[in-house]
């Protein structure tokens, strides 16, 4: 809904509301209006409060929140902006509340900043987000003088100079800039500068000159660059590059303030305080002096007075710091114990008003009796309940979130009484049955307060409830019941009466969170209705509660709830209710027919019509709906009569509607949508009144009726005086109870009591921990009760717990003795089955979350590692290997190549089709590269000594890398053969150790053979395999695999079962001939042959058949032993043979490799040649990159300086334009002075000379203006008054003056009234012109002043184009050099050029190459001739060195006359004084000073004392010429009236003697003849004097004429 139907919808209520008063406190800063009344911004409202009468004015903003304000005391007018979307300045007078000017700019979402200047007309804004834009208006013309928009510009603080409105400082933690305003005729600009802070070590950073180089050059590597070219960069960011070492961290200013010389003090952040000088910007930082060794901590504000700054800040004392050239003095004056915000001094500069953050305000004095007052007291936080005192006509009251109790006078807003609580509040409710008070805490307590004398309320009963936070405290209408809502969901129910000290009846649960509670009380029957809305569930339902309460629960409290204090539902008729849709707020009406409801999500009010008792449907349904025309979510009120429905929101706006037409009647902008909106309004019993209190803004507002039908207050006038009688009855019973009650000494007396309380610090919170809540009594009586009643029963279930508890035990030490694989864990033992669950449900979610991040982490390596692969080993076209020797001494590694691109592929191509024809005969040297010698073809490459151009270096480099890339090709391929014939060559060894093993098995030798491997370093395509014998840890099984391996075991052991079982065949060849088939050549070894049986019986018992077998054996053994050394004999030959086969191979391979390695070494060397052209080339194409940058960055930056200079071109012909026009003006304004001069005797052409003459001299007569002595003000910026004002009272007094003049007793004899009256109108009209004259001659001189000052930026800006141009023609030159100035790699012969110590030249300048013959040649002839010379120069020495000792000599004998000559002379005109003599004559010299200097000193004394006699002898005196000057003065006083009375008698004779008639004849001609006399003297005595001025001038004429002619003299 747009403002406009707003305000149409607004025209066409019939009822309107208007505003009785507004408490607050101030948000923002503060400020004075006049010398008594300050003025401070609340919510939608300005309020005024004058000190001395304690009286409040309220000023509304009708557009909403207040933004920024500003205050103009010579003037009496307030500025203020407002909050809506493109904000307006408005200007009211004080204290009239008329409207001055209403000021629209540019700004679109809200002015942040406004200042007045101080004496003139001239207010300066400052917009924030999106434009930062800073405006000069003329309030009273409503004119934009200038603005100018900063971007990303933050400001927070922002002043005139005092003394000179043209200044404007703006500040930030981040910067402080000064605005200079100049102006030009009619015209304003804006020119700001910005200061150098220094760094927070206190040093200052040298301007960086990124744009222009610094002169330097390197022989080597070229001209050194500026690093915004090195970057890259062009345009703005080029200039306003600064390298990372630059930056240092600056001082963070807090505030800022002026001084009478138009300099800035401003307060830092680190404790430093900085003086800025006005003019040239130069920074000081004051120091503390020697007494005040710590800086000041963190300060907010500051203030500047006569003798120094008065600052504060965060430790809320106040400090003053006397300043005495760079050092400074702290002094503390008083603390407020809270950060202090803003500091203000009074107009006449004797009173000082502090702001704390919280929003106090205090008054301090610092005369004589210094003194502090508090004014505002916000130390209770924002008001967070608000209610009526009872009957609610005369007396309202609100309390603070920290718990500051207030009474106020609804006809004017006056404090009655204070008490505080002193802990945290949430809700707050008055008794309509009794002057009480109930307040819900935050801790869970309830507080009973008596207000029966409402000038001490006192606190006379507490109740801790339960430990949760209070948020709902309601009474019904009759104030029987007090229902409470926690947020925990309960609901308490108690009694209201003090006579039954406030009994809990009981509570009751529900089923969400509690949003609002509401009571209606069904006349004519004893029933009270209460109704809950709860938060709306998940599925965007909100439930309805409703349950009746009747006078017979007071009675028999005991049997409506159970021993826990639960109340019983069926007694309460407890019923429930769902709305498809959520709603914020709902109200019962008083026919408890239908409900009010404020729905969240859509903007309109609905009524829902409840159901009968017997109907099932619980579900509600809308019965009627309206707009609600409010922004956001909201609240419903009901008034006392329930014919009026409330609604509030989001936006701050109040409507109130019928209740049964849902039609507003009337509507009120309270707050505002920036302030959060409306948290709670209060109906007045008889309607007259309404509370309002805002949410975030701090302001409560009492409304009353503007305008209202009769019909619409004739209800609630009705209902008042229906029910005041019955409160009253109820009042005067309850309020006999409340005398009784005794106090409660929570935490502090009423305020009044305590006078230093605004001063005090924070109170601490209270400590409820130790209390018990009245819920946790009921559910301990309970408990109690309940093991009375199961004691028996508790028993046995022990016994059966100490059993079952034997039993886990020994299971517990049964687990102890298992494995730590079997062992169970601790929880496992745990009988609680849910505390078994809950644990089990944690491990398996830990599980999952470990699961989930190990596959995350497995899934990040896998991406690393295919990533890696892809650019480190897949990209390459041949892998990078390594051969090594068998000893390892020798490496050679393969060279990695990687696939070549398409482009430079097709690169290639193109050059050698542009290169075909051409050859190359390059020496080798200037080749720069032994390339040609490993076969390279270097044919198609540039001569180093014509690569100029950027396309030739590329083509260079191109070609470079095909010879590296060809160079690394050929080399591979050798290594590939080696590669081969080594895999080649471990195979045959590897055949050779098989065969080789096996010998040694057989000869049993036990050697170590030599096994030739290939290392992860020859084939590395291993190491991205993982083998498993190299994964140390348990190998997880998949449940497939698990299968799989199952399934093999089993075919195993089936194979293991079959081969064990008997095979015949198998033993009947192990059993007859032992297992073989055949007998083999190499089993000869392992042949044993079995002895006979009877070599088991003694010898003596053999018999002849058994010594033949005998000898059969033992012949077949010698046998056997003879084969075996024969076999084992020709092992060993073939064994050496094998081995020594294997060493000539490994020989033969390492020969081959060490001269692999040998190319190897010859390749790099190579490749390193190739790549150091390829880098210098790489390097002039980066430093041509530069420059080609460097002078595209100059070339704009020469554009961007040369439209500047277009612009300060035109700004110089408009104003010199400008200038023209208003000179030919003022010149006009001068003709026309001259012709009213000149013109002056041709109005008096018919009087007589004489008269013409007397007139004349009138005519040039002007008033003399006097200058009024200043008088002493305490303001160190003194009287100040503006140009305009300054020019209006000089016109004023000048025209006072004008009016004496014109008086016609200064009238000279002779002239008639007439002629004089045509005099005075001439003479008016003359200084009128002069008057004019002077202003323009002002301007003029203004203008011209603007036109040098343009004029000066000109030639700065001609300066800067002049130095870009020189900047781009050293540039020029450089890269014309950097192209011809070529880097030539050269090949020279090892040991013939040798530096020491590594001291290379670069600098190569007019430097040939010619050959070392002709250079040795020439250094023989040079030495030959040099030992001539050197012979000869000895003898010159010689000779030379005899007449220097001569000439030496001579002057040392000059010298020492000279000396001796002086010396006698001093002597000769030494003057010696008596004190001098004295000094050398007397021997005890110090003895007699000290004698002179103490009778000098009784001197002293005795001529002091005669001062002081004088001194007196004086003052008496002058007390004397003091009475004598009394009574002279007394004495001049009554001749000065006799002087009065006699120029009235001589004026009346005067005039007797004109009406008498004219003078005889004769006497005219005397006095004719008289003056004639008189005229000719006079004429003679002015032609004498200028005879003589004219004998003078031409003798100076005549002086200077010969001053000037050439002075011939004779030499």
């Amino acid at each position: 809904m747009s403002g406009k139907d707003k305000e149409a919808s607004d025209n066409k209520l019939s009822a309107t509301l208007s505003v009785r008063w507004v408490q607050g406190f101030p948000v923002k800063n503060i400020a004075f209006i006049n010398s008594t009344t300050i003025c401070y911004p609340c919510g939608n409202f300005l309020i005024f409060v004058n000190m001395e009468k304690k009286k409040r004015t309220v000023l509304q903003c009708t557009n909403g929140k207040v933004g920024a304000v500003a205050t103009n005391i010579p003037y009496e007018v307030v500025a203020f902006s407002d909050r809506k979307l493109k904000p307006s300045i408005y200007i009211y007078s004080f204290p009239s509340m008329t409207k001055r000017a209403k000021l629209k700019g540019n700004a679109q979402l809200d002015y942040t900043l406004l200042e007045f200047s101080y004496s003139g007309i001239y207010l300066a804004s400052y917009s924030a987000i999106p434009e930062h834009e800073v405006t000069l208006w003329n309030w009273e013309t409503k004119v934009i003088l200038c603005r100018r928009s900063q971007p990303g510009m933050e400001v927070s603080q922002m002043t005139f100079n005092p003394m000179n409105w043209r200044q404007l400082c703006l500040s930030n933690t981040k910067f402080v800039t000064i605005w200079n305003i100049e102006r030009c005729n009619t015209d304003h600009y804006f020119k700001p500068k910005p200061v150098n802070l220094p760094t927070e070590d206190g040093t200052f950073i040298k301007e960086f000159e990124g744009l222009f180089s610094q002169g330097l050059k390197d022989p080597f590597y070229g001209p050194v660059l500026p690093l915004s070219a090195v970057a890259g960069l062009v345009g703005i960011e080029a200039e306003n590059f600064k390298p990372k070492d630059h930056f240092r961290p600056l001082l963070h200013p807090i505030a800022h303030c002026w001084n009478s010389t138009n300099d800035l003090y401003v307060c830092c952040e680190e404790g430093h305080i900085l003086f800025i000088n006005g003019e040239n910007l130069l920074v000081t930082i004051l120091s503390p002096s020697p007494e005040n060794h710590s800086k000041l901590e963190r300060i907010n504000t500051m203030a500047f007075y006569k003798e120094g700054l008065f600052v504060s800040g965060n430790d809320g004392t106040l400090h003053s710091i006397t300043i005495k050239e760079n050092n400074y003095t702290i002094k503390d004056h008083i603390s407020v114990h809270a950060s202090v915000k803003n500091i203000v001094f009074s107009p006449d500069y004797t009173q000082i008003l502090l702001l704390t953050e919280n929003g106090s305000v205090f008054y301090y004095t610092f005369d004589e009796k210094t003194k502090i007052e508090t004014i505002l007291d916000a130390s209770g936080g924002n008001i967070q309940a608000i209610d009526f005192v009872t009957l609610g006509n005369q007396y309202c009251m609100s309390i603070s979130i920290l718990g500051e109790f207030c009474i106020w006078l609804i006809e004017d807003g006056s404090p009655v009484s204070r008490l505080c609580l002193k802990t945290e509040v949430n809700d707050m409710a008055s008794c309509p049955s009794s002057l009480s008070v109930a307040v819900g805490t935050t801790e869970g307590s309830m507080l009973f307060l008596d207000i029966s004398t409402l000038q001490s309320p006192r606190l006379v009963h507490k109740i801790l409830l339960t430990n949760s936070c209070i948020q709902h405290v309601r009474y019904d209408q009759r104030g029987l019941f007090l229902i409470i809502g926690t947020s925990d969901r309960h609901i308490f129910l108690l009694s209201s009466k003090a006579s039954e000290t406030f009994r809990i009846i009981g509570f009751t649960e529900v089923s969400a969170n509690i949003l609002q509670i509401c009571t209606v009380c069904v006349w004519g029957t004893n029933k009270i209705q209460v109704m809950v809305l709860e938060e709306s569930s998940e599925n965007e339902r909100s439930k309805l509660e409703m349950f009746t309460l009747t006078d017979e629960i007071l009675a028999d409290a005991a049997k409506y709830s159970d021993e826990r204090g639960r109340l019983k539902n069926e007694l309460f008729a407890r019923t429930l209710y769902e709305i498809h849709h959520p709603l914020s707020s709902a109200v019962l009406d008083f026919d408890c027919e239908k409900i009010y409801g404020f729905c969240s999500h859509v903007p309109y009010i609905c009524t829902y019509s409840i159901p009968k008792k017997d109907s099932e449907d619980i579900v509600l349904k809308i019965e009627n709906k309206m707009p609600s025309k409010h922004y956001g979510t909201g609240m419903l009120y009901l008034s006392f009569h329930g014919r009026w429905l409330a609604s509030t929101a989001k936006d701050g706006i109040l409507s109130i509607r019928d209740s049964n037409s849902l039609e507003p009647f009337a509507r009120a902008r309270c707050h505002s949508y920036q302030g959060k909106g409306i948290q709670s309004i209060k109906f007045s019993l008889d309607g007259q009144s309404i509370l309002v209190n805002g949410k975030e803004d701090g302001a409560l507002v009492c409304l009353k009726w503007k305008s209202l039908r009769g019909h619409l207050i004739h209800h609630a006038t009705e209902y008042f005086q229906a029910f005041v009688p019955y409160l009253n009855r109820n009042i005067l019973e309850q309020n006999v109870s409340l005398y009784y009650m005794t106090d409660v000494q929570l935490f502090l007396d009423s305020l009044h009591e305590d006078p230093l309380y605004y001063i005090k610090k924070p109170f601490p919170q209270a400590n409820y921990e130790d209390e018990t809540t009245w819920l946790q009594r009921k559910n301990e009586e309970a408990t109690k009760k309940e093991i009375k009643e199961f004691s028996k029963k508790k028993k046995e279930l022990k016994e059966e717990i100490k059993t079952l508890t034997k039993t886990i035990q020994a299971m517990m030490n049964e687990n102890e003795l298992a494995s730590e694989i079997a062992q169970l864990e601790q929880q496992e033992f745990s009988l609680d089955v849910e505390e078994m669950e809950r644990l089990h449900y944690e491990g398996e979610e830990e599980l999952e979350k470990i699961k989930k991040e190990t596959e995350m982490e497995n899934l990040a390596k896998k991406y690393l590692c295919h990533i890696l692969k892809e650019e480190c080993w897949h990209s390459m076209h041949i892998k990078g290997r390594s051969l090594k020797l068998r000893k390892e001494i020798v490496e050679v590694q393969s060279t990695a190549l990687s696939k070549k691109e398409p482009e430079e592929e097709e690169e290639e191509e193109e050059e050698e089709e542009r290169k075909k024809k051409r050859e190359s005969n390059l020496i080798n040297y200037f080749l720069g590269s032994l390339s040609s010698e490993l076969g390279a073809d270097t044919s198609m490459l540039y001569n180093q000594l014509e690569l100029h151009t950027r396309e030739e270096k590329i083509n260079q480099i191109v070609l470079l890398k095909d010879i590296i890339y060809n160079i690394k090709t050929e080399f591979n391929k050798d290594f590939d053969i080696v590669y081969q014939q080594k895999e080649l060559e471990i195979t045959r060894v590897n055949e050779r150790n098989t065969h080789i093993q096996e010998i040694i098995t057989e000869l049993d030798l036990g050697e170590q053979i030599w096994q030739p491997v290939f290392e992860d370093c020859e084939k590395p395509e291993r190491i991205l395999v993982v083998e498993d014998h190299e994964i140390k840890v348990e190998r997880i099984l998949t449940p497939w695999e698990k299968e799989q391996a199952a399934l093999a075991e089993a075919l195993e052991r089936e194979r293991r079962r079959l081969s064990q079982r008997d095979d015949e065949r198998r033993r009947a060849l192990m059993d007859m001939m032992g297992g073989v088939l055949e007998v083999k050549k190499e089993d000869i070894l392992r042949m044993v042959i079995p002895q006979p049986p009877c070599m088991a019986k003694p010898d003596t018992l053999w018999t002849e058949e058994e010594k033949k077998i005998i000898k059969e054996y033992e012949k077949k053994v010698k046998d056997l032993n003879e084969e075996r050394e024969k076999y084992k004999k020709s092992l060993d030959a073939e064994l050496r043979k094998l081995q020594n086969s294997i060493q000539e191979t490994t020989q033969i391979f390492d020969g081959h490799l060490a001269r692999l390695f040998q190319r190897k070494v010859k390749c790099d060397m190579v490749i390193n040649q190739e790549e150091l052209k390829i880098a210098s080339l790489t390097f002039s194409l980066l430093l041509d990159e530069e420059l080609l940058t460097r002078e595209i960055e100059l070339n704009s930056v020469l554009e961007r300086k040369q439209e500047e200079k277009k612009f300060t071109t035109d700004e110089i012909y408009k104003a010199r334009e400008e200038l023209d026009t208003y000179r030919e003006n003022y010149d006009n304004f001068l003709i026309e002075d001259k012709v009213l001069e000149r013109g002056f005797k041709k109005e008096f052409a018919e009087l007589h000379g004489h008269l013409v003459e007397t007139l004349y001299k009138q005519y040039k007569r002007r008033p003399r203006l006097l200058k009024q002595k200043q008088a002493e003000v305490a303001s160190p910026f003194g009287e100040r008054l503006g140009s305009v004002q300054i020019q209006k009272e000089n016109l004023a007094q000048l025209m006072n003056g004008m009016e004496e003049l014109d008086n016609p007793i200064n009238m000279p004899e002779g002239i008639e009234p007439p002629v004089w009256t045509h005099l005075c109108a001439l003479r008016r009209t003359k200084v009128e012109s002069e008057q004019k004259i002077k202003q323009k001659a002002l301007v003029m001189l203004e203008m011209q002043t603007f036109l040098q000052k343009r004029t000066e930026d000109d030639e700065k800006v001609q300066m800067d184009i002049e130095k870009v141009f020189q900047e781009l023609i050293i540039l020029q030159e450089e890269k014309m050099h950097f192209q011809l100035d070529l880097t030539v790699q050269l090949l020279l012969t090892q040991g013939q050029v040798e530096l020491e110590n590594f001291q290379f030249l670069f600098n190569f300048t007019d430097s040939i190459l010619i050959n070392r013959v002709i250079v040795e040649d020439i250094n023989s002839i040079i030495r030959s001739q040099g030992q001539k010379k050197v012979t000869s120069m000895v003898e010159s020495k010689d000779f030379h060195k005899g007449i220097y000792q001569i000439e030496w000599e001579h002057k040392k004998m000059q010298m020492e006359m000279e000396d001796l000559n002086q010396k006698a002379w001093d002597i000769q005109m030494l003057f010696l004084s008596r004190d001098r003599q004295k000094f050398l004559n007397e021997p005890n010299y110090e003895l007699l000073i000290g004698y002179q200097i103490a009778m000098m000193e009784q001197n002293m004394i005795t001529i002091d004392k005669a001062h002081k006699r004088e001194v007196e002898a004086f003052k008496k005196l002058f007390k004397q010429l003091g009475k004598f000057i009394t009574q002279r003065d007394l004495a001049n006083y009554t001749l000065s009236c006799e002087l009065q009375e006699e120029l009235v008698t001589i004026s009346e004779r005067r005039k007797i003697c004109t009406s008498l008639g004219a003078k005889l004849t004769c006497e005219k001609i005397a006095v004719e003849r008289y003056d004639a006399m008189l005229q000719q003297q006079k004429l003679v005595d002015i032609s004498r004097s200028q005879a003589e001025q004219i004998t003078i001038l031409q003798a100076e004429v005549e002086r200077l004429r010969m001053k000037t002619f050439p002075a011939l003299v004779q030499m």
